[in-house]
């Protein structure tokens, strides 16, 4: 079997979309299943090179709709060489060209029928049509669904979710949302490297003031408004108000975002505040041995997110043996709550506080429990060697 997969941007800076195709293409491949991806990127960036798969990268895309004169003529040209495709993300060009590519080739071949799939990534939850600073979007997103995606969604063969919470959210942010099929893939990720002590030594060597730091809370995400940075920062302050300095673990934030306006307020927000500068560490983005040694250092994961459609930082950080500090707007919040792999609060200053407050209340044992439990939970719901086989199951069932 041959898969395409089409996507805007193959950029890891992006989150999670482009990391769920490198992590099911390598599963996947071992199946004997060829994998492709058909994106909007330059071809020299260094992301695109040295892949498993091959990677037809179009050039760079222009203007926030991501648009690209080559892809309609690509997707046209090529389309009938993929026994399946599989369009992820929307709300960009790359939906409009691909019903546009089929919409063309069936002029000219009657008997042309692709079977496409739909992956969301969580875009269309209701939260993006909810949230306040999100108002002109949520009107042109409106608009955009009457006029587009609705063909989008309503024309795939099947529309494919990480996990159930993903799938009845999709149901409540529009109207005319009729899809042929909606199917839990049941997301997962590659196992984490196992522990070694070069990961560590990875990152004392790339950030020299970690080397100091007895205990952190980890929080690993893109710093933007949608995370819940701004809370967390806020939640901790208070922490360092009602707890002695010494009992209270150090904030480590990694994650692109901090030279954006949010970034830039969160930053003089810790900045102005001498006892948040000294316990607040901003490392950027982490990759590779420098990721894993900040997960496996860490005492426990915090994410305190106003939407994830599933958190491929928590589970990753479950595979390390973490316990996750997450809001209920992290959708496979119900997945750690059955296995005691976490604590999981509302998504607002008070929930945020909460989930430090506890954690820190916790007995050494208790905590050592949820670590075992984060393993086991990771086990039993987010490898990648399940999804991948289930995600097979399923293009060969249509």
């Amino acid at each position: 079997m041959k898969i395409l997969h089409i996507i805007p941007t193959m950029n890891p800076e992006t989150g999670g979309p482009c990391e769920a195709i490198r992590n099911i293409s390598v599963e996947l491949n071992k199946s004997n299943i060829q994998n492709e991806v058909v994106c909007l990127d330059n071809e020299d960036e260094s992301f695109i090179k040295n892949q498993n798969f091959t990677i037809h990268a179009l050039g760079k895309a222009k203007s926030p709709w991501a648009y690209n004169k080559n892809l309609i003529g690509w997707l046209e040209n090529n389309l009938s060489n993929y026994d399946k495709v599989i369009l992820h993300a929307l709300w960009l060009f790359q939906g409009f060209a691909l019903n546009k590519a089929i919409s063309n080739i069936k002029k000219k071949t009657k008997s042309f029928n692709p079977t496409y799939f739909l992956m969301p990534h969580g875009m269309l939850d209701p939260y993006f049509q909810k949230a306040k600073e999100r108002k002109l979007k949520a009107i042109r997103n409106i608009i955009y669904w009457h006029l587009i995606e609705n063909k989008v969604v309503n024309k795939a063969t099947a529309i494919l979710f990480t996990c159930e919470q993903e799938k009845i959210l999709a149901r409540k942010s529009f109207k005319n949302y009729i899809p042929k099929a909606e199917i839990n893939v049941s997301y997962g990720i590659s196992s984490p490297p196992n522990k070694i002590d070069s990961f560590t030594s990875a990152v004392n060597k790339k950030f020299p003031e970690t080397q100091d730091i007895t205990s952190y809370i980890l929080f690993i995400s893109r710093i933007h408004i949608k995370k819940g940075v701004d809370i967390l920062i806020n939640a901790y302050e208070k922490i360092l108000e009602n707890y002695p300095l010494n009992n209270i673990p150090s904030l480590v934030i990694a994650g692109p975002g901090i030279d954006t306006k949010y970034g830039k307020s969160i930053l003089l927000k810790v900045n102005s505040n001498p006892k948040l500068l000294n316990k607040i560490h901003f490392t950027g983005m982490l990759k590779g041995d420098n990721k894993w040694g900040a997960f496996y250092g860490c005492e426990a994961f915090i994410l305190p997110s106003h939407q994830e459609n599933f958190g491929i930082a928590v589970a990753e950080a479950l595979g390390c043996g973490k316990p996750v500090l997450i809001s209920n707007q992290v959708n496979i919040y119900k997945e750690i709550e059955l296995e005691n792999a976490g604590l999981i609060e509302e998504d607002t200053l008070l929930g945020t506080y909460t989930l430090l407050d506890k954690w820190l209340k916790l007995t050494l044992l208790e905590k050592e429990q949820i670590s075992i439990n984060a393993k086991k939970c990771f086990d039993n719901h987010f490898r990648i060697e399940a999804t991948a086989q289930n995600l097979l199951r399923i293009l060969n069932s249509y």
